[in-house]
């Protein structure tokens, strides 16, 4: 692989209350060096909902010798919101000096309003994948949607940001790869697709080419069985519904970092060995599922999580004693195979 990449959250956004409330920037910089340093990664992907957040964090990242992959990633937005979004972000990626690929967002048509019926995910999902009868129209209608907003935006983007643009795509989006540099997708691995996945990524690279084939948004949780589910293994988590903060597991669930490693490990050997050109892990850490070892299980919210390391709210890590986390078994592995 070209680009050996984590993906990084800056925070998501979602009614205007952001998923990580304050950025240390001195955090931030400590942790993408190590990031570079320990996991051997030569590329981060910044995903978030905030411009100005973006662009400080690729600063830093760049700063470091990392290629960034400057991703806004938009949430529950409507479409002239969303164009607004990637505009802006595109118009600060300009700015930033190093290596830096801009991503025209990720999964817009499930996670935002205009492409698909229905106001949230959950409406949204069962809209489009109910009857079976009617279904590929439906997808049809999204795609020719979709197809028509980046007629729109891509072009508005390019205007701004003369580097490399790509869009990190759920592959039935049909997306119009003319219009990108590099062809982006989201592939989890779950059970279902194991045996067929090798082949699929094989057929994907070479469809892409000329062009370079990325990857992003694979991992999984770290409760046993999760990677059997990967697409889903967040969904254990039980939300509050005004404030839409993550409250508690839905059930007890049996931790499995061995078997997060495992996954990783598995599905980075066949990006690598068939020729993918750029992936990116999801994800590094999610400060806001924090590690509660000594409370309640359904309270251990690390578990949901799909980040390598397992974050803590009123301490510090041994390895990293100066860093709010402690490193998972798959950050170890992931080191290892980018190394």
């Amino acid at each position: 692989m070209r680009a050996k990449g984590m993906t990084y959250d800056a925070g998501w956004v979602v009614d205007g209350r952001n998923s990580v409330p304050h950025l240390d920037p001195d955090l931030t910089r400590r942790e993408l060096t190590i990031i570079r340093d320990d996991l051997h990664c030569t590329a981060v992907q910044i995903v978030g909902g905030d411009p100005e957040r973006l662009e400080a964090v690729a600063r830093i990242a760049t700063g470091l010798g990392l290629e960034v992959w400057f991703t806004p990633y938009p949430l529950d937005l409507s479409l002239p919101e969303i164009h607004e979004l990637l505009v802006e972000c595109a118009r600060r990626a300009a700015t930033i000096p190093g290596e830096v690929v801009f991503v025209a967002g990720a999964e817009l048509t499930i996670m935002n309003r205009g492409f698909i019926d229905g106001d949230r995910l959950p409406q949204r999902l069962a809209h489009l994948f109910g009857d079976p009868a009617t279904r590929p129209q439906r997808i049809a209608e999204v795609q020719d949607r979709l197809g028509r907003f980046f007629r729109a935006t891509v072009p508005a983007i390019r205007e701004v940001f003369t580097g490399r643009v790509t869009y990190a795509a759920i592959q039935y989006e049909g997306v119009d790869w003319t219009q990108f540099d590099i062809i982006t997708f989201e592939l989890i691995r779950s059970a279902g697709v194991a045996g067929m996945f090798r082949e699929a990524v094989r057929t994907l690279v070479t469809t892409a080419a000329p062009k370079p084939l990325a990857i992003t948004g694979f991992g999984t949780a770290t409760w046993r069985g999760a990677g059997d589910v990967a697409p889903q293994s967040m969904d254990i988590i039980e939300y509050d519904e005004e404030s839409g903060l993550p409250l508690r597991l839905n059930g007890v669930y049996e931790r499995d970092e061995e078997g997060q490693a495992r996954y990783l490990d598995e599905v980075l050997q066949v990006f690598d060995s068939e020729g993918v050109d750029s992936t990116f892990i999801h994800l590094f850490a999610l400060h806001n599922l924090p590690h509660r070892p000594d409370g309640d299980p359904p309270d251990d919210l690390d578990l949901a999580s799909g980040g390598i390391v397992k974050v803590y709210e009123n301490r510090t890590g041994t390895t990293y004693p100066d860093m709010p986390w402690e490193p998972k078994a798959a950050f170890t592995t992931v080191a290892t195979r980018y190394a």
